[in-house]
This record gives C-alpha cells, structure tokens and sequence, in this order.
C-alpha cells in the first residue's frame, strides 16, 4: 500500500465569518449579479465564486458561510472576494474579518477490501456503529483528532469533523494503523 498520506483527498471545508452588521438581503440580492436568495425556502442569500469555486451562504445577521472550497486557502479566497464585493456595494466590511473553519470533509481508499464486521468487534463495539441495514458503512468516532471517520468495504474511507487537514491525515493514519494491528488490512 502506498503511504497513507498520499491516498487522502479533501472534499469540501466548510468555514465561516461575521462582518458583525445585519444586511438587507432583498436588496443585496438584486445588488449581486448571480445570486440566488429565495427566503421561502432557504434564510440566505447564496452568492457563488468561480475562482476558487465555492458557494457562500450570506445571512441576515452579517453571518456568512462558504462551502464547497477544496482547500482551507480557497475558502480565505473566496470569502475575500465576498468581502470586497460587498465594500464595492458600499457595505463597511472590516479588512480581515476571522474566518474558522467548521469541518473538512476528507476522502482516502486504503486500497484493501474491509470486513466491516470484523472491525467492529476489533474497534470496540463502544466506538462504532454498525448496522448495514441501515447504512452501508462503519461509523468510527475519534477522540483524538477529534472526528468521526466512516469506512466501508470497498476500502474507501470519510473522514469528516476535521478542523485542519493535518487533523484529517492524523486520523488516516491513526485507523489504517489500527487496521494494521489488528491484521485486518496490510499496511
């Protein structure tokens, strides 16, 4: 098996800012070319980057989230870009509002078939859920880092809950690992 690190891939970070202001999303929304602000069926205005691609989910409350960014630096991107297009509408942005990231959703193939059942009982039935009538996957809850990972037999693995992409490899390794002692998957 190649090193584990290799095999992650981030999916998605989700992260978020305050510009610490209500906003009128009525009017921004005709304000902002493309963007899309229906308040019957969603509470925000969601306005989309193309470089980076991300979507940025903007509340009332001067809240605003990005999702769908591939890496931590894409999120800061896009929310830049957000930011300065709202002082371009006349809107008092702070220079750097704070950014955190929520959760990295992560994805790696440990390039092995899993016996699910198998690593239930070895993981601890205290620390899993299993139960393949209702979803294909072992659900595997961390302490440290804290995240939950899912596996499934194909040898595809999610990690999600992540706060830095580190915490992410941190818990490929530390599961492949455990596989590896248990003998239930080749390192």
């Amino acid at each position: 098996m190649s090193s584990v690190s290799e095999t992650i891939d981030i999916e998605n970070v989700v992260a978020s800012t305050d510009i610490d202001q209500e906003l009128a999303l009525d009017s921004l929304a005709m304000d902002l070319s493309g963007s899309d602000y229906d308040p019957d069926n969603f509470p925000g205005l969601i306005y989309r980057t193309q470089e980076p691609q991300a979507a940025n989910l903007i509340f009332r409350s001067g809240k605003i989230v990005c999702t769908g960014a591939n890496t931590v630096d894409d999120v800061h991107s896009s929310l830049q870009i957000v930011c300065e297009t709202l002082r371009d509408l006349g809107i008092d942005v702070i220079e750097a509002p704070t950014i955190t990231v929520q959760n990295i959703v992560s994805s790696a193939d440990l390039r092995a078939q899993l016996n699910l059942n198998a690593i239930a009982i070895g993981f601890g039935l205290e620390d899993v859920e299993y139960e393949p009538e209702q979803f294909p996957g072992l659900v595997y809850r961390l302490d440290t880092p804290d995240v939950v990972t899912l596996l499934f037999g194909s040898g595809k693995v999610v990690i999600t809950g992540a706060k830095t992409p580190d915490a992410a490899e941190e818990a490929l390794k530390k599961v492949s690992g455990e596989l590896s002692e248990l003998g239930l998957v080749d390192s």
